[in-house]
């Protein structure tokens, strides 16, 4: 692991005084940033929240008391209004997925790489600090098992280029200004309700549920033994609030650059598993028997490794962040949800 971090030099050492912090959230009315900005609510209700999203993938408009702003990050001059006074920001606006990326190429460079640039530009100007997924998908095929984010990059698809290029520009932009903290973020899962409405995103466990449901076969791509690395989105939404509690004591501190951390679970397992685990939980507690069907892949920018553990022990140790959620607890929650 290869952080940066280093003290101010550029306008003394003295540090941030925050009494209390704000937070800002890009992406805040989407399926991560809507659970990020719940956690910062439920631990620490006195901090002042900035929510902005501009509607492209928004599943809320409020969440609580927080409105959320309609806010493009593409537009400089709007965004750094908007983010007036934030002290630390959780960039979490983005153009995610391979398909989406593929399909619109231009907007995910306008979002993914100019976008970022644009909040990163404003953490330089004003000291800000800075949270940033930058995806499992900067590393392609992982040379080496368990993963670590000092690995080299060598993704393989239009997303993963994107954030790559993110995750160049923050490094650049926090050196000797700001402190940054990067997450190499593994693959999410998993459904929650804000205010009354359920958030969700088509992921493959999602996928399986409503296909169970459906009484459809659940299809596998080639070779069905491609592994993944899953981890909650809840679990994830805590990664921010630790990552925050440590980057204002850095601002207080004047530490500046970028530190990484592995955001996972211990649940890596091949597609084929977790569909056999959809197909059990389905059987045996609802009486509904679905196949489990491998079907021609069509994609060929995807990694096929069969392994893909993760090292995360780095991450609990330096902001005490841990997973709670599972795959098999989360799939008889969903299967019961939906088909009440």
């Amino acid at each position: 692991m290869t952080d940066t971090i280093q003290m101010k030099t550029d306008g003394g050492n003295d540090g941030r005084e925050i009494e209390t912090p704000t937070v800002a959230v890009t992406g805040a009315g989407g399926y991560i940033g809507s659970r990020v900005v719940v956690a910062f609510q439920e631990a620490y209700p006195d901090w002042e929240i900035i929510a902005l999203d501009n509607g492209y993938r928004a599943q809320v408009d409020a969440i609580g008391d927080v409105e959320i702003q309609h806010v493009d990050i593409r537009n400089r001059n709007r965004l750094e209004d908007a983010l007036t006074g934030a002290d630390v920001v959780c960039h979490l606006a983005a153009i995610s997925g391979v398909d989406d990326c593929d399909e619109n190429p231009d907007l995910a460079y306008e979002v993914n790489v100019t976008g970022t640039n644009n909040v990163a530009w404003f953490c330089r100007k004003t000291g800000a600090a800075l949270a940033f997924p930058f995806s499992m998908a900067v590393l392609g095929d992982p040379e080496e098992f368990p993963i670590t984010a000092d690995q080299p990059r060598d993704p393989l698809n239009w997303y993963g280029r994107t954030k790559l290029l993110g995750e160049r520009s923050v490094e650049a932009f926090a050196d000797g200004a700001f402190p940054a903290h990067l997450f190499l973020k593994s693959n999410l899962y998993g459904e929650h309700i804000v205010d009354g409405t359920e958030v969700g995103k088509p992921t493959v466990i999602n996928f399986f549920v409503n296909r169970t449901l459906a009484g459809k076969s659940l299809t596998v791509y080639e070779p069905g033994t491609q592994a993944r690395n899953f981890v909650h989105v809840k679990d994830v939404a805590w990664a921010y609030v630790r990552s925050a509690e440590r980057l204002v004591e850095q601002l207080e501190r004047g530490e500046t650059g970028t530190e990484t951390y592995e955001i996972a679970s211990d649940e890596d397992m091949s597609v084929m598993e977790v569909g056999e685990i959809v197909r059990k939980v389905a059987l045996e507690e609802h009486g509904i028997n679905v196949d489990v069907e491998l079907v021609e892949n069509p994609r060929s920018d995807e990694t096929m490794v069969d392994e893909f553990s993760v090292d995360i022990s780095s991450t609990k140790e330096r902001i005490g962040w841990k997973t709670t959620e599972s795959i098999a607890v989360s799939v008889r929650e969903l299967l019961e949800e939906h088909r009440g």
